[in-house]
């Protein structure tokens, strides 16, 4: 137990799911585990910010602190690439958007070590898992076209005062529909991935951390899932050629959630929580040195 001494050096850092702006949150073991690892590539994979629920105006300074060190590392170089979730869709509109190590995408296929992975948030396959799991196998091509599908469904309930479907919630009213859909879930990402050839399947969403081998009469792929960071209090590490499972309370001591926090709270709307991450970010990006004649 107890904090690192040095910083960890590690190559890939997958988080997901970690619903800043909501009070479930765990902002302060967060920044702990993220000020113990020096990176070479964060993957902010969904949910990082949940402008679902930031109507609560819930903002305290230990998330803005999060935001802070990410924007710190961006500056320094270190990649940092956002995928986009449900929770945080808002920030689809901005896909392709790109600035110095920074980037925000729907997916994202990478090379690891001559091995190809697959990262995706995966809140698409809410939608899709529950009228045919054919649509859901568009796969990695169609990928774009399975959000605007949940985008479209999730707008026309909007109009009819039904708010976004999440099965992820639905299925905590029933352990047995909750291991029902994690493993259609893992399934179904596990099989396109094996249809596209990938070595690597990376998703988020479902709150629900693992590293597994799966293998069906076409293939095999390794599915690994970055958990959250509001009950598990998970990541996903890729160093030595090999990908492992952070969990929390494995490294460090873990505080109870239910002591009075006495750090001030800073009530911000929406529009004033993106200007402010947009001062902090220029800030710290410092203009390029004009050459002297």
């Amino acid at each position: 137990m107890g904090n690192y001494m040095r910083k960890r050096p590690v190559e890939v850092v997958v988080i997901s799911d970690v619903h800043l702006g909501t009070y479930g949150c765990r902002a302060k073991e967060l920044l702990k585990y993220l000020k113990s690892i020096k990176p070479e590539m964060l993957i902010l994979n969904g949910d990082i910010i949940d402008v679902w629920q930031f109507s609560k105006r819930y903002w305290p300074k230990s998330h803005m602190k999060i935001i802070k060190l990410i924007t710190s590392w961006i500056t320094k170089g270190i990649e940092v690439r956002y995928i986009t979730g449900n929770h945080d869709e808002m920030l689809r509109k901005f896909v392709g958007f790109q600035m110095g190590s920074f980037s925000i995408s729907n997916k994202e296929l990478l090379t690891i070590d001559g091995k190809k992975a697959w990262v995706f948030h995966g809140d698409v396959f809410d939608v899709t898992m529950q009228h045919s799991k054919s649509i859901a196998k568009l796969g990695a091509v169609g990928y774009d076209s399975l959000i605007l599908l949940n985008s479209a469904i999730n707008f026309f309930a909007s109009k009819f005062g039904k708010g976004p479907i999440s099965m992820s919630k639905k299925i905590k009213n029933s352990v047995k529909s909750a291991v029902k859909f994690i493993n259609n879930f893992e399934q179904i990402a596990s099989d396109i991935a094996i249809e596209n050839k990938y070595d690597y399947v990376i998703c988020g969403h479902i709150h629900q951390p693992e590293i597994k081998r799966v293998e069906t009469a076409q293939g095999h792929v390794m599915y690994l899932n970055s958990g959250d960071w509001v009950e598990n209090l998970t990541a996903l590490e890729y160093y030595e050629g090999a990908w492992h499972l952070f969990t929390f309370k494995d490294h460090f001591i873990l505080e109870d959630s239910t002591e009075t926090d006495n750090e001030e709270e800073e009530v911000l709307e929406t529009k004033e929580l993106f200007q402010n991450m947009m001062k902090e970010f220029q800030s710290d990006v410092k203009p390029p040195k004009l050459p002297t004649y």
